[in-house]
């Protein structure tokens, strides 16, 4: 299979056989890493040394930057970041502007921001390949991640149960819906109704689904909703920045959503939990401290019991984005 030269701004884009055929070659790059190379070189030195690529953050990371940069090492190219002050992106140059001149410039642009129309945009203009870093609408590396570390896990994707617990309306539900579509898997939105995926694309996913033997749901009921589940998921309520009526409003709505005991105690014995971070499952960083002293709350979407425990696999995911993301700049610059 060929994906050079392809853009990555989401998983629609892409077959089943192209979505596994990346997690496989995630897999083996993995495996590569894990076994070292003998002369102490670059992995892939050989097959793109002078190659270089472009990181545009809009929204700061941890796990997207480091992925993307050590994933450029192990591949023996170089790596330029460019943070939310970094670059005149929208600012003095038009996105389509940016993408002509960094494309003359690098092999590969990542970009992590805002709307999906701006890496659909940058990809428009762009010569080399654009990866979606993140967006408000799709977080498609996260998706390879999350697959790979549920395939270590579990074996075959097709057929496993997945529930989303809490606020379903954002990219991170969206690109779960979209991912288990297409892979064949049973997806299930846990939320009040108001809380649940955008209409028009619940109907592309359906019609997708229909395609693969994939089954997709909506639940406001906890109990329907992870009975049985394989995996259970969540991510952050609310995100930094937006006013309190929006904090007390979430906290009310979704906190019968929260990934606790109770809620694994319906699931299979082997479930497993994933998160892609960071969490609020404690109050050991200055947020979490902030939370504590105005909501009074110690967690919020998981609780520590869960995040601590034999389900959690977060750490498993969250190295998982480097080989994954690795598997991206790979296979679309050229690597077989």
């Amino acid at each position: 299979m060929d994906l050079t030269g392809r853009d990555f701004l989401k998983l629609l884009d892409y077959s089943p056989e192209e979505i596994n055929y990346l997690l496989d070659i995630s897999a083996r790059l993995k495996a590569e890493k894990k076994a070292g190379s003998k002369d102490g070189k670059p992995l892939h030195g050989g097959d793109f040394a002078g190659k270089n690529i472009a990181l545009i953050f809009e929204k700061n990371s941890t796990r997207t930057r480091c992925s993307f940069e050590v994933a450029a090492f192990d591949l023996g190219m170089g790596a330029t970041y460019l943070g939310p002050s970094g670059s005149q992106i929208g600012n003095k140059e038009s996105i389509a502007d940016t993408a002509r001149v960094l494309s003359r410039m690098y092999d590969g642009i990542e970009y992590r921001g805002f709307d999906q129309e701006i890496v659909e945009e940058l990809a428009r203009y762009s010569d080399v390949p654009v990866w979606n870093g993140l967006t408000n609408e799709f977080h498609p590396t996260q998706m390879l991640a999350d697959m790979l570390t549920i395939r270590e896990h579990k074996g075959d994707l097709k057929g496993l149960k997945l529930v989303y617990m809490g606020d379903a309306r954002y990219n991170m539900a969206d690109s779960y819906m979209v991912t288990c579509a297409k892979l064949g898997m049973h997806f299930v939105a846990c939320a009040p109704e108001e809380y649940w995926p955008n209409k028009e694309l619940i109907k592309t996913c359906q019609e997708v689904a229909t395609e693969n033997g994939a089954t997709l749901e909506f639940t406001e009921d906890v109990e329907k909703a992870c009975t049985d589940a394989d995996v259970i998921c969540t991510d952050v309520w609310v995100s930094m920045g937006e006013p309190d009526e929006v904090w007390e409003k979430r906290i009310r709505d979704l906190g019968p959503y929260q990934v606790n005991a109770k809620a694994f105690s319906y699931a299979k014995k082997d479930a497993i939990f994933l998160h892609c971070l960071p969490a609020f499952h404690d109050t050991n960083t200055r947020i979490g401290k902030q939370i504590y002293e105005k909501y009074g709350l110690k967690e919020m979407e998981v609780t520590n019991e869960i995040f601590e425990s034999e389900h959690s696999v977060v750490f498993d995911e969250a190295e998982n984005r480097m080989h994954t993301i690795k598997a991206v700049v790979y296979t679309t610059l050229g690597g077989k």
